[in-house]
């Protein structure tokens, strides 16, 4: 996402064994906390550096070509220095943003992926806001955001948490599951909305999206759950607005996907904005 602030620098730093003029790590690397208003969109956006999305609060959706990426709580979203993107957010959010020079970026994945953010990285993260260090300016700071790079870099990646299909019949059923998750129609349903068949929509699932339909609305389902979670807004509402007959339904599966319960991961999401 495209960080108005953000400036490169030309000064360098020699390396110590090979000679090599490489980027000095304070010029190099940013981080910022960014503040949206629900149902925030941006243009598409390119930039030469390489940018890690992290929310703390919400959900924020970044799509790539026909992928969709939605970062899970403890995940965020690596897009490598190039990436053509569009971002966008349902609800309110609040996100850490990474920004790394493109020579830091060898070791971090070639592609758009989702990065699990570990205990330690998510701490790093944590006391930079907490202290409102943007760049690093100290040793002990410069040696904060190595770690982090490390960290992410040595995080497996994800497949795309929610992904799209470039498919007409396909993409039509999952823009309108998109813009209302709570829809309950079956597959032979949508199957007849888009003049097709149960059968050919359940064979390109499989071939765009590498699951089912059930499993790809369930993922939508939590992407909305967390954003609504981390609103505030009651399990029952939540339950209701996602097309759940129960709220129990509703809590069996969070808990069985999440290994949590709603009113649990809303009262995580509370205790870090405090810590922020």
């Amino acid at each position: 996402m495209q960080d108005n602030a953000y400036a490169t620098s030309d000064k360098m730093t020699m390396g110590s064994d090979t000679g090599q003029r490489t980027p000095s790590l304070p010029d190099s690397v940013t981080v910022k906390v960014v503040q949206l208003p629900e149902g925030a969109d941006f243009p598409i956006e390119q930039h030469p550096w390489g940018q890690f999305v992290y929310p703390r609060a919400g959900v924020i959706e970044l799509t790539v070509k026909s992928n969709r990426y939605a970062a899970p709580p403890d995940f965020g979203v690596w897009l490598p220095p190039g990436t053509e993107h569009v971002a966008r957010a349902d609800g309110e959010t609040s996100y850490f943003v990474l920004d790394i020079d493109a020579d830091l970026c060898t070791r971090l994945p070639q592609r758009a992926s989702v990065l699990s953010v570990g205990a330690i990285a998510k701490a790093i993260f944590l006391d930079l806001q907490k202290r409102q260090v943007r760049k690093p300016q100290s040793p002990e700071d410069v040696r904060l955001m190595e770690v982090l790079i490390d960290q992410l870099s040595v995080s497996a990646p994800v497949d795309s948490f929610l992904p799209m299909s470039s498919d007409a019949a396909l993409r039509k059923v999952l823009e309108a599951l998109c813009k209302n998750p709570g829809d309950s129609r079956t597959l032979v349903e949508w199957a007849r909305y888009v003049h097709s068949t149960e059968r050919t929509l359940a064979r390109r699932c499989t071939r765009d999206l590498g699951m089912t339909f059930l499993e790809w609305r369930q993922r939508l389902r939590l992407s909305r759950a967390f954003a609504m979670l981390a609103d505030g807004l009651a399990v029952q509402v939540v339950a209701q607005k996602l097309g759940y007959g129960t709220t129990s339904a509703f809590i069996a599966m969070f808990q069985k996907t999440i290994g949590t319960t709603p009113n649990a991961f809303r009262a995580q999401v509370r205790d870090s904005a405090e810590l922020g």
